[in-house]
């Protein structure tokens, strides 16, 4: 049965919308697999690592009728990046094997049963639907994304905090040592507050699929699940359970010392100074006076460096100390040309904002050098 016949690129394209997920080596070897469903000229391509489900369907022409089998996702993938992009391909099953045809090249894959194929149980006490454009998501997404943990035992600060209320939709990420927050309006209200953490898996797997463009992606949240629709995809993932830290608490209020400075040329300084910070020490000494921020850095072999801008400030003469990394993370991942910068003293958080950007918070605490 010819399973498929179609465009190089048109098969790549849906096979890699769904192969994220795929881990190479796992130990149920049918997850490395990606589940083909044909009926008639559709199929439905759907990868699964037990906690995320990725879908999506295309029409690749082929034999009429229904088939359905699970094939190396990873394999596939590579087979069709080696073949020319304009070339046409088909599929071919026969005896629990699959054979791709390109121009004169044959490959052969071996199948697994589509039975043994394990799918997430969907909840069916989804929330209410409410969408917003994949733009404005994916923007969100990186301007929090960084604050994430990385294996934290605080399992609940490796994700995204997800809030829909009223007609906003605001997203939290921490890892304890700063917090970025990050809000955009919905189109329609939310009947009730919806409340959940997405795993980091999950949110960097978002980031890969979501596109620059206004076409809608809809959001549903259950206790345990989270579905998002758009561009012909469906995306089923578990939460994050446990109880996210009150972020409220921690954004600073009433900061006497207000600082608006330009990104681009702050980046470039904390950059340079980065270099002379030791590996397992990223300090930077940040001087505030007025006229002048100093960023000054050294590490164990006595080297230094030191920066100077000339800013528009006429407050308190400060001194703090950051780690250099999380102040460079967040103006590498916000576009907007001014920042705008609270200060109180030495021991207090800083808070960092955009002014042409109102729903974003930036906190970082401050670090002894």
């Amino acid at each position: 049965m010819i399973v498929l016949k179609a465009a190089q690129e048109k098969l790549l394209q849906a096979l890699q919308s769904v192969a994220g997920i795929v881990e190479r080596r796992h130990t149920l070897p049918i997850l490395a697999n990606v589940l083909l469903r044909k009926n008639g000229s559709r199929i439905e391509f759907m990868t699964s690592d037990l906690e995320i489900q990725v879908r999506t369907t295309a029409e690749l022409g082929g034999d009429d009728g229904s088939f359905t089998t699970t094939v190396g996702a990873r394999k596939l993938i590579d087979i069709l990046r080696a073949l020319p992009a304009d070339q046409v391909v088909s599929l071919s099953a026969a005896q629990n094997k699959l054979t791709l045809s390109g121009g004169k090249s044959r490959f052969t894959l071996q199948t697994l049963p589509a039975d043994d194929f394990p799918l997430v149980n969907e909840a069916v006490d989804f929330g209410p639907a409410f969408a917003i454009p994949q733009k404005t998501l994916r923007d969100l997404v990186n301007q929090v994304h960084f604050a994430m943990a990385v294996h934290d035992i605080r399992y609940y600060l490796n994700g995204i905090l997800f809030i829909a209320e009223g007609r906003t939709l605001t997203l939290v990420a921490t890892d304890g040592h700063r917090l970025a927050l990050a809000q955009a309006t919905l189109e329609a209200e939310v009947p009730s507050k919806q409340e959940v953490i997405l795993p980091r898996k999950t949110v960097l797997e978002l980031q890969r699929l979501l596109k620059d463009e206004d076409t809608a992606i809809e959001m549903r949240f259950a206790a345990n699940q989270a579905r998002f629709a758009f561009s012909g995809m469906e995306f089923v993932t578990k939460l994050v359970e446990g109880k996210f830290p009150d972020y409220n608490r921690v954004i600073p209020k009433n900061h006497r010392n207000t600082l608006v400075l330009g990104r681009a040329p702050l980046l470039a300084c904390l950059q340079r100074a980065a270099i002379l910070t030791s590996e397992k020490f990223k300090g930077v000494r940040v001087n505030l006076e007025p006229g002048v921020l100093r960023i000054a850095a050294s590490n164990a072999e006595q080297e230094e460096a030191k920066e100077e801008l000339e800013v528009d400030y006429d407050g308190e003469a400060i001194e703090i100390g950051f780690n250099v990394t999380y102040l460079i993370d967040m103006l590498s991942n916000i576009s907007q040309e001014m920042v705008k910068l609270e200060l109180q003293d030495t021991n207090a958080s800083a808070l960092i904002t955009v002014p042409e950007q109102p729903g974003f918070k930036y906190v970082v605490m401050p670090m002894r050098i």
